[in-house]
């Protein structure tokens, strides 16, 4: 008699079906909706400088440090004409600064009088205040920040509440493994002024592009590729579908072990690149360069930072 062998069952689960499934309890926490962007712009906003400029920084402890920042360079004034103006300047910058893992105090003050201050407090696990403020003499330039952040397992939302009756919330939730969308609102009630506007990211190990639309008219479309662990290639396009203002730029981040190079070009025909290497422990120098041929304005900057 011949043996009867029953068909396998359709239902088996091969190692494959298993890498694809999908525990959508279980998603990533996103990053905060106000930083969808942050590694493009790592690459395409450095902080550029002009002129010359000295940052020390000397722990006292482990928890408090005092920093004293020293900028000599060319200031721009506002022009109505298409030429460029700038007249020399020198400012001074004192700053304290307490460190713990809760809490975190930052404040300083320049020779022009201006104070800023700036405060982040872990008041649970998942919820953290910051709150920003900058005093000055100048009528109407004094402004305060107060957000509320809070972090769930798979989403993150945000309060904002400021002074002239400044109003916001935002709201971003994983929907997927690689895969977030998000939205926002703002009330600015001094300047009788709304908007709502919607995100959507998408990263893996290998890249993250993210896109952005609100309705003050701004699109904003980024995308940067991890080419390695220590290079990574970005680009951004910008558009204003109100003042019909469009920008795009390309740009890179290169981490040496002793510097890190980064810089960028974008539609305008504005170059730029800036060099930070440690020169010993505790010793940076920084070397900056943005040029606008079009403009003809030409920015080229050296500095130190001694201190951790």
């Amino acid at each position: 008699m011949a043996t009867l062998v029953s068909p396998p069952p359709n239902n088996v689960t091969t190692p494959a079906d298993e890498k694809q499934k999908v525990d959508y309890l279980n998603l990533p926490c996103p990053i905060p909706y106000e930083e969808i962007h942050r590694e493009a712009f790592m690459s395409l906003k450095p902080e550029f400088f002009e002129g010359m400029r000295f940052d020390f920084t000397k722990g006292l402890n482990q928890r408090f440090s005092l920093s004293h920042s020293v900028v000599m360079g060319p200031t721009e004034i506002p022009s109505q004409s298409s030429e460029i103006i700038k007249i020399p300047s020198a400012q001074y910058e004192f700053g304290a600064n307490f460190l713990d893992p809760k809490v975190m105090l930052l404040g300083r003050v320049l020779t022009d009088g201006r104070l800023s201050a700036r405060l982040k407090i872990d008041l649970t696990e998942n919820l953290t205040l910051k709150a920003n403020a900058q005093l000055t003499a100048e009528p109407n330039m004094s402004h305060g920040l107060w957000n509320f952040d809070y972090k769930g397992r798979d989403y993150r939302t945000q309060l904002q509440l400021g002074n002239g009756g400044l109003f916001g919330a935002s709201y971003i939730q994983s929907v997927s493994p690689h895969l977030s969308l998000g939205g926002e609102v703002f009330w600015a009630a001094e300047h009788l002024k709304s908007g709502i506007g919607y995100a959507a990211r998408y990263n893996t190990d290998k890249m993250v592009a993210t896109g952005q639309v609100a309705s003050t008219g701004m699109v904003a479309l980024s995308y940067v590729q991890k080419v390695s662990e220590k290079v990574s290639l970005a680009s951004d396009f910008t558009y204003n579908y109100m003042s019909r203002d469009v920008t795009a730029s390309v740009g890179y981040d290169y981490i040496l072990r002793q510097c890190r190079l980064r810089g960028k070009i974008d539609s305008n025909g504005v170059v730029g690149a800036l060099l930070e290497e440690r020169l010993n422990m505790g010793l940076n120098l920084l070397l900056s360069a943005e040029i606008d041929h079009v403009k003809k304005d030409y920015k080229f900057g050296f500095g130190l930072t001694v201190g951790e």
